[in-house]
């Protein structure tokens, strides 16, 4: 029996980790960045609760430390870099953040450019 509730524990997790991946937002950040802590103060605290989201879960990574499941098109530079990702694979970027009104407007046409890039359910 009690292998049983083991097996049943570890399979959602191992079919997680090989799971596809879905899209996500990469905020490429650095500590100390003052444009990141600009945009976690105006922005950070609704990007949960918004559409945008619920189609590009945010995910945090610092510019010194990148993920190696994300083929980005070129190493980011600036600090903060928003990179769209569907399946490991970069599709767009916005570097730098210039304020909440340019952000959503940059946001949501990088997200409409990329209508099939979703996050799972």
């Amino acid at each position: 029996m009690r292998l049983a509730t083991l097996l049943s524990a570890l399979i959602p997790i191992a079919w997680a980790a090989t799971a596809p991946m879905a899209a996500e937002l990469l905020m490429v950040e650095r500590h100390g960045c003052h444009w990141c802590e600009r945009w976690n103060a105006e922005i950070g605290p609704i990007y949960p609760r918004t559409e945008q989201a619920a189609r590009a879960p945010l995910r945090r990574v610092q510019i010194n430390d990148l993920p190696a499941d994300v083929a980005f098109s070129s190493p980011p530079v600036f600090t903060p870099t928003f990179v769209l990702v569907d399946a490991g694979r970069e599709l767009g970027r916005i570097e730098g953040y210039a304020g909440d009104e340019f952000f959503w407007f940059l946001l949501t046409n990088l997200l409409d450019a990329h209508p099939d890039a979703t996050a799972l359910p």
